[in-house]
């Protein structure tokens, strides 16, 4: 199931009728959730970071850390293809599971990067993040074509990456990350372009205004991580 209602739908139609104030709540609402899950991540991963039994468990077989992927993503694909059926509660309860998987997946960098150069890199994410999403919100072009492409690439990457664990091939690697870093920072201004029209097709229902408020910060916190991880990657600033 689409997360979009009725995708179809010419995007100067959906202008006419529009409550400003009601699409400008469901950003915030959208922002908000992405931060708490964003700040569960971190936590999540710092706290790994520290424990020796965590450290142990997740990187010492590639197959844990590969199932304990897989499984967070699938918690993902049963937020955006249930949360509609489901009420705000448990969507939101699942997102955050997915938030602290991450973190789990993802508390590397605080073994291998100085914290200098994470703040860094979460502010220049931030920055990249915050224009391609203003991007998005803004223009009259129809993202729909690129973010179609973008969707596909992401399968082809997410194919590549699992490869690449049994491989190892550090050149793969490296072009992974730079094509990982283009094409969520392109599924950022997407991904927000939707989420507007969604914003002006479901004012006035509170019920869906909250359940694709979930979905939608689900999407643009995984666009976030993937951007802030490849730009953490290219400064490469290690301990």
């Amino acid at each position: 199931m689409s997360m979009y209602p009725n995708s179809t739908t010419r995007r100067h139609e959906l202008e006419y009728g529009t409550d400003d104030r009601a699409v400008f709540n469901f950003f915030n609402t959208v922002y908000a959730w992405m931060a708490v899950g964003l700040a569960v991540t971190a936590s999540v991963a710092w706290f790994c970071s520290q424990s020796a039994a965590a450290r142990q468990f997740l990187f010492t077989n590639r197959f844990v850390y590969l199932a304990f992927g897989l499984v967070a993503f699938a918690i993902a694909m049963a937020v955006r293809s249930v949360s509609l059926r489901m009420g705000p509660t448990a969507a939101t309860a699942l997102f955050l599971i997915y938030a602290a998987m991450i973190g789990a997946l993802i508390s590397y960098i605080f073994i291998i990067y100085r914290l200098q150069t994470i703040g860094a890199a979460f502010l220049i994410s931030g920055g990249v993040f915050g224009g391609m999403s203003v991007y998005g919100f803004v223009t009259k072009r129809d993202l729909t074509s690129m973010g179609s492409i973008l969707i596909m690439c992401v399968w082809g990457l997410l194919l590549a990456s699992i490869a690449n664990v049994f491989i190892a091939s550090n050149a793969l690697s490296w072009i992974l990350t730079y094509v990982v870093l283009f094409v969520f920072i392109g599924l950022t201004a997407y991904d927000t372009q939707k989420l507007r029209e969604i914003a002006i097709q479901v004012q006035g229902d509170s019920k869906m205004a909250a359940r694709y408020a979930i979905v939608g910060s689900l999407e643009l916190y995984v666009d976030f991580i993937n951007i802030f991880l490849s730009i953490l990657r290219i400064m490469g600033d290690r301990r």
